[in-house]
């Protein structure tokens, strides 16, 4: 990883108890614990991809 790839800022914002098993794994895959978490990702089209479909559960920030 370079000092200069870019992160974005991933908070979850709703609950992940009655989401698809899909969107649990995604909120895992990013990092996301439990609600408020906040994590830094690097912005690659995986992460862009978990973050595009979860949405609804996030509040996505430039870090």
């Amino acid at each position: 990883m370079s000092a200069d790839s870019k992160r974005i800022k991933v908070t979850l914002v709703r609950s992940l108890s009655g989401r698809i098993k899909a969107h649990q794994a995604c909120a895992r895959g990013l990092g996301l614990r439990r609600m408020h978490h906040t994590v830094e990702v690097i912005d690659t089209p995986e992460n862009r991809g978990m973050v595009n479909k979860i949405h609804y559960l996030l509040r996505v920030e430039e870090a």
